[in-house]
């Protein structure tokens, strides 16, 4: 595109021999536009082509090179103007600017120009989001990425990160929504984890306000999209403090499957143990004890209660 401006900007007309005072303040025109290119001043360049086209279009046939001249530059400044609003992030302004020069182009038959400015409208809407995600203005992001998503719904990363915005709205269901698009469209793995992830915090908000039930279903929904170790241990915790031994001992035994090297796993371990024991399973709350015999801080404990499971 840079090298079809330059070359507009080299085909400085002159006025010929054409009598008309018309012709000779169209041709000025052109060349004041010529001129304005070689500046960057691309709003004054618009200005002149359009207008040294109005008045081509009325002189007639000793116009005919000219009006061409006027239209082979005009999408190209058009799309100029709305690349430098890109830059200037007036995102509304530049997609009004990017959809007139489609136009402008389809109707002078310039199919690069119109292809261009198509391709660019997505690019732009994702780059308001990520510029918007990276100030943590997760409104602005989501709108960006959801406008961008809208012209390209083949588009899984845009996806991912409209999910992303919305998460961190507290739009779940919408953020859920959202990653499942980026799953559809080759994002799966990382999709499903942050679902999973949305639905931990969900678990871990239940937690804290005492809501045992509503934490182990929000676990529960974390699990099925992906397994995660933190939903595992606030659904034991959750199903303890409701007195669901056996779901507690099914969780925590996950979670120590999941991170066998946490700093709270001798912790768990031993309340394992003590559900076991309570549950009157004696060999498995035997064998859980033994595995942290030798802890530093449970290791005392459990020694005491294998000697006296033992007898």
């Amino acid at each position: 595109m840079k090298k079809i401006i330059i070359a507009i900007a080299a085909m400085v007309m002159t006025a010929g021999f054409v009598s008309a005072q018309d012709m000779a303040q169209a041709t000025e025109l052109y060349n004041n536009g010529a001129t304005a290119i070689s500046m960057e001043n691309w709003t004054e360049a618009l200005d002149c082509f359009q207008k040294a086209l109005e008045m081509g279009n009325t002189i007639g046939e000793e116009a005919q090179e000219l009006v061409a001249n006027c239209k082979k530059a005009i999408p190209g400044v058009s799309l100029q103007i709305a690349k430098d609003l890109i830059k200037a992030e007036k995102y509304d302004e530049a997609a009004a600017k990017l959809d007139a020069a489609a136009k402008i182009a389809q109707e002078y038959e310039n199919a690069e120009v119109a292809e261009e400015a198509k391709e660019l409208v997505p690019k732009m809407w994702l780059q308001k989001g990520a510029d918007a995600l990276k100030l943590k203005d997760f409104a602005s992001a989501a709108d960006g990425f959801a406008k961008s998503y809208a012209i390209d719904t083949t588009a899984g990363k845009t996806a991912l990160y409209l999910g992303q915005a919305l998460g961190q709205l507290g739009k779940t269901e919408e953020a859920v929504e959202a990653f499942q698009h980026a799953a559809w469209n080759g994002e799966q793995e990382t999709a499903l984890g942050q679902i999973s992830n949305l639905y931990v915090k969900e678990a871990n908000t239940a937690f804290k306000a005492q809501k045992w039930a509503d934490a182990v279903k929000a676990a529960g929904k974390a699990n099925d999209f992906a397994e995660n170790a933190t939903a595992y241990l606030i659904a034991g915790q959750a199903s303890q403090k409701l007195s669901k031994n056996a779901d507690a001992i099914k969780n925590f035994e996950k979670y120590l499957e999941l991170k066998p090297t946490a700093s709270n796993a001798g912790a768990i371990t031993y309340t394992v143990a003590a559900l076991y024991q309570g549950a009157k399973n004696n060999a498995k709350a035997l064998e859980f004890y033994k595995k942290i015999q030798n802890d530093a801080k449970f290791g005392a404990q459990a020694k005491q209660m294998i000697a006296a499971l033992s007898k």
